[in-house]
């Protein structure tokens, strides 16, 4: 078994979780169940989570978990990845109506992780993944459930047509991967900005000035658990307790006194996830 990393010291004042996957464990990682990654994050001020499925039986999970404890809620969706794979296959459009059925579950606060990711995904399979991220931007807005957006390699196609569909209310850039340009194309569009243990990361620079750039009013901050584990511990399973880490970079980097940060970034992610929960 790989060997969690410690618990840091707790918060001053909680935050959420705003993007996690509860049902994922990397080779060789100790385990843990949802109401463990829950209790433990808890004693830590991260009582909340946003648990992601983004293949079907993940969302149907996250949909059953979330149910199951009132401190979760759930993002549903096929992953910019999975959508060529399913195009391939020709599931698609089978397995997209269920997500669209999922969706509507009353503790579904988003649709995603949608987006483009042109790191894993090649020329061949782009026009699915595009078809794909058209289909969940439409659904966020019928159902006026917030937008969750992967982003790798591919930002000015994800604005393209984030513009060419129409934004929902609510868009939240997931693990943010731009510089301070791209940083203020997203906010000039209204949406929020996520960041994970990634910024943390020596060869980061960009990414800390993009945080720097952001008001705090856009800010959030995620795991994407058990992958992006801050610094000093990269490399080892992440998990929900260890945001405060990346909380305190944040707050080290842009200057700010850490309980208003802490609360702020608590009200960002209940406004950007429709509500407190």
């Amino acid at each position: 078994m790989t060997a969690r990393p410690p618990a840091p010291e707790p918060l001053p004042h909680p935050v959420v979780d705003n993007h996690c996957h509860l049902e994922m464990t990397l080779d060789g990682t100790e385990e843990l169940t949802a109401a463990e990654a829950l209790d433990a994050a808890a004693t830590v001020g991260v009582p909340r989570i946003v648990q992601i499925g983004c293949e079907l039986e993940s969302a149907r999970w996250s949909v059953e978990v979330a149910a199951a404890h009132q401190r979760i809620v759930a993002g549903v969706a096929l992953h910019p990845n999975e959508a060529p794979r399913l195009a391939a296959q020709g599931t698609f459009e089978e397995t997209w109506a269920e997500i669209e059925q999922l969706a509507q579950a009353p503790q579904v606060r988003a649709v995603g992780e949608t987006g483009l990711d042109h790191f894993r995904t090649g020329e061949e399979g782009r026009a699915a993944q595009e078809h794909s991220f058209r289909l969940h931007v439409d659904l966020a807005k019928r159902l006026g459930k917030t937008l969750v957006i992967h982003d790798r390699d591919a930002h000015d196609d994800v604005l393209r047509v984030v513009d060419d569909e129409g934004a929902p209310e609510r868009v939240v850039m997931h693990c943010f991967s731009g510089d301070a340009a791209f940083a203020r194309e997203c906010l000039d569009r209204g949406f929020w900005l996520s960041f994970a243990g990634t910024v943390t990361f020596r060869n980061a620079a960009y990414l800390r000035e993009a945080l720097v750039a952001a008001p705090a009013d856009r800010l959030l901050v995620e795991t994407d658990a058990p992958f992006l584990t801050p610094v000093p511990f990269r490399g080892r399973p992440n998990a929900s307790y260890l945001v405060p880490l990346t909380v305190r970079a944040m707050a080290e980097e842009r200057g700010d006194d850490l309980e208003e940060l802490c609360r702020q970034v608590e009200a960002n992610t209940f406004a950007a996830f429709g509500g407190v929960w």
